[in-house]
């Protein structure tokens, strides 16, 4: 489903919040360095290292189990101007964290939302596309058709 980078949705903030949470510690760094003015903000909860249970299901759409537990790390922040960012990233990297909240943050900000998309959700999110690109090509390569050949009677 494509973006729509217009309005400010609910469907379109899952969007924005999985290509933050996807994308490197480095690249979400660079982003921040790159803007030209960097807002100021006050942390709601500091950024925080736990675990949380990854749900399965049996052949993808059988009965949900408990897989296992995953490390996350988890950052909420509010902007001078009012506006709450919350990020759930896996790993244990704070900073990555916490940048996704700055983000998130931001790009509910009317006057700040085309921009930030522009210049770093829409970057961020070729990035990830063309290195799972890349990954899939890997993979093809790899592959092994059996078939099964049926004798005649």
């Amino acid at each position: 489903m494509p973006f729509n980078k217009n309005t400010y949705t609910v469907n379109n903030r899952k969007q924005w919040m999985s290509v933050l949470a996807k994308s490197s510690s480095r690249e979400l760094e660079d982003a921040w360095q790159g803007l030209a003015e960097k807002p100021i903000y006050r942390h709601l909860h500091k950024p925080e290292t736990g675990s949380m249970m990854v749900r399965g299901r049996a052949g993808g759409s059988g009965p949900k189990f408990n897989l296992g537990e995953i490390t996350t790390s988890r950052c909420t922040i509010q902007t001078v101007k009012g506006y709450v960012g919350s990020a759930y990233i896996a790993g244990c990297d704070h900073r990555h964290a916490e940048l996704a909240a700055i983000f998130d943050a931001l790009l509910q900000d009317p006057l700040q939302h085309q921009n930030i998309f522009n210049n770093v959700i829409s970057g961020l999110k070729s990035s990830f596309d063309k290195k799972k690109n890349e990954a899939s090509k890997k993979s093809a390569a790899t592959k092994v058709d059996f078939f099964t050949m049926v004798r005649g009677e």
